[in-house]
């Protein structure tokens, strides 16, 4: 009996930790987006991970980190003149971003170890968190290997390297969403069948978002259904192979067609799964989800990309690939 509440003791701990982790990762990606949002992710040009949890305490440490900010292609592009009460409101959000980082490996690896040193949790639980704890490593590195893109000779961060970044940070989400949900229900197995096709595309479609936030190609083109009068953007595949990649005007195309089709797909996927009842309520919620995304997409492109609009549109994003995870999570548990 005793070994049987330690058991339910180690498991409730085990969830309860591994969903305050999904939490701070969900925040991680929100803070990741005001950061974009706000053009304050170059604002550190240093990359100290483990020297780095303090923020300039002085006046010349506020001097010395903003001279070399002034040395970057941004300042000279874009923020000639900036002063340092401005300065600060930039750094402020790319400390805070980092920072979060730092949090979440600290309150991951903690627990973590001490689960693996007193050998509480199985070999096959354990592969699954250090799997996560890979990549959460790789998210930190691509991060500054991101940032660094911005701040040699181009004012703006790569977009190949802002859309890996992202890709990543739902990478880590589906990892961790997937085990808390193995762990809180029963063990579910990924099926390659219509469901999963879709999943793949609602991907793809965020994926084709991250690269026009990489371009700024949401403000151009702001007209829908037509961009200008016309069904193409004037300069469509101009740039052969890498066009899709490297013209803001098709990243915009391909992102609100994309944005479309998801809209039917998932409208499809609703219509095939309505009739299971244990997964009914999600299922209108992931309808109701994505025909705001879409609708918030449209108004934002109309409006010239308004801050708080396109920060609520990332977090749309986010929240429909979580329920679309759970919907299938639950359709795939074994029998």
């Amino acid at each position: 009996m005793n070994e049987n509440l330690k058991t339910i003791k180690y498991n409730t701990f085990l969830l309860n930790w591994l969903t305050l982790i999904l939490i701070l990762v969900i925040a991680m990606i929100v803070i990741g987006g005001i950061t974009r949002i706000t053009d304050s992710g170059l604002s550190m040009v240093e990359w100290r991970p483990f020297l780095g949890f303090l923020p300039p305490l002085s006046d010349q440490e506020w001097d010395r980190v903003f001279n070399l900010y002034k040395n970057t292609p941004e300042y000279s592009y874009y923020n000639k003149g900036m002063l340092l009460s401005e300065f600060k409101f930039i750094f402020f959000w790319e400390y805070f971003h980092r920072l979060w980082g730092r949090i979440i490996g600290v309150v991951f690896i903690i627990p973590l170890t001490y689960l693996i040193i007193s050998k509480k949790i199985d070999r096959f639980i354990t592969l699954r968190l250090m799997i996560i704890l890979f990549f959460g490593s790789l998210q930190a590195f691509i991060g500054w290997w991101m940032v660094n893109s911005g701040l040699i000779d181009k004012p703006d961060v790569s977009q190949y390297r802002l859309a890996i970044h992202f890709g990543n940070s739902l990478l880590i989400l589906f990892l961790l969403f997937w085990l808390i949900l193995d762990l809180k229900n029963r063990k579910s197995k990924i099926k390659f069948d219509l469901n999963l096709i879709i999943f793949l595309i609602l991907f793809i479609t965020i994926i084709a978002g991250s690269l026009v936030a990489g371009m700024d190609a949401g403000l151009m083109y702001n007209t829908y259904p037509l961009m200008n009068d016309s069904f193409f953007p004037i300069d469509y595949l101009s740039l052969g192979f890498l066009d899709p990649f490297e013209n803001p005007g098709s990243a915009q195309f391909h992102h609100r067609h994309l944005g479309l089709i998801s809209l039917i797909a998932i409208g499809i996927f609703f219509v095939k799964n309505l009739y299971k009842k244990k997964v009914f309520p999600e299922l209108l919620l992931l309808i109701v989800l994505i025909i705001i995304q879409f609708l918030l997409g449209v108004y934002i492109l109309l409006n010239y990309v308004p801050n708080l609009n396109a920060s609520l549109h990332q977090i749309g994003a986010v929240l429909i690939f979580l329920t679309m995870i759970k919907i299938i999570h639950t359709l795939n548990i074994k029998t």
